[in-house]
C-alpha cells in the first residue's frame, strides 16, 4: 500500500498558488501562510459554489502543515491538515474531473499520518486513493509523483513503502519537470535515509540551485554527513 504524506512541501500550481505561496513557505513564515488560510477561507465561504476557491484554501493549509512540521509543531501540523481536508474534499465534489483536486485531497490526508502513527488507519485509504486518482486523472503530473514519493519515504518498507520507491517516483517527478526543486529536495532526502550520501547531497544542492530561498533545504542539506 502506498500513502501519500507531506510534511515538508511544497506542491505549488503555480497558477493558482503565485509567488506569494512560495515566498511563505521558503522562509517558513507561519504567521503570513496563517493570514493567507484565513483570507481564502473567507473567499470559499463567500463562493461556495467556486472549485477552485476551496482548492486554493486547501493547498494553503496543506502549505502551512508542512512548514509546521518542518518546524518539529506536530499537533498544530495535524490539526491545519485536518481543518483543510473539507475544503479539499467540497473542490472534489464540485470538480471531480480536475486532477489536482485529488491531489491536494491525498496530501491533506497523508499530511494527518506522521503526526500519529495510528492516524494511517483513518487516513492511509483516503491518501492512497486520492493521489492514485489524480495519476489517473494526469498521468503527467509531476507533483502527483513527488507526492506519492514523500508517502512512500513515510511508509515502512513492510507496508509497501520504503526509499527506494520514494526514489523512484521523485525521479519520474523530476523526469516531468526538470525545474522542480523540491522533487530534487526529496530525492536527496530519500538518497540521504539510504546512506548514498554523495548522491544525496548532489541532489539537494540541485534543488538549492534551483530556488535558493528554500530554508529547509539548507537544513536538509546540513543533515548529511560529510562522508
Amino acid at each position: 500500500m502506498r500513502i501519500a504524506v507531506i510534511p515538508g512541501i511544497l506542491l505549488l500550481a503555480a497558477t493558482l498558488a503565485g509567488s506569494e505561496f512560495d515566498a511563505a513557505r521558503d522562509a517558513q513564515d507561519v504567521r503570513k501562510l496563517e493570514a493567507i488560510v484565513a483570507k481564502l477561507a473567507d473567499a470559499a465561504q463567500k463562493n461556495n459554489r467556486d472549485a477552485r476557491a476551496y482548492y486554493k484554501l486547501a493547498l494553503a493549509r496543506s502549505y502551512l502543515s508542512s512548514v509546521r512540521m518542518e518546524l518539529h509543531d506536530k499537533a498544530n501540523a495535524k490539526a491545519v491538515a485536518e481543518a483543510g481536508i473539507p475544503a479539499a474534499e467540497r473542490a472534489v465534489a464540485l470538480a471531480g474531473n480536475v486532477a489536482e483536486h485529488h491531489r491536494i485531497l491525498g496530501t491533506l490526508c497523508g499530511q494527518v499520518i506522521p503526526t500519529n502513527v495510528f492516524s494511517g488507519l483513518k487516513w492511509g485509504r483516503c491518501a492512497l486513493d486520492s493521489i492514485n486518482k489524480a495519476i489517473e486523472l494526469d498521468p503527467r503530473s509531476s507533483d502527483a509523483y513527488l507526492s506519492r514519493a514523500i508517502g512512500n519515504y513515510y511508509l515502512p518498507e513492510a507496508f509497501g513503502g520504503g526509499p527506494e520507491l520514494a526514489v523512484q517516483d521523485c525521479r519520474k517527478a523530476i523526469q516531468l519537470n526538470q525545474k522542480s526543486s523540491e522533487a530534487y529536495l526529496w530525492l536527496g532526502i530519500a538518497l540521504r535515509k539510504l546512506n548514498r550520501n554523495g548522491e544525496a547531497r548532489a541532489a539537494i544542492r540541485k534543488s538549492l540551485e534551483l530556488n535558493p530561498k528554500r530554508v529547509w533545504a539548507k537544513q536538509q542539506l546540513e543533515k548529511i554527513p560529510a562522508k
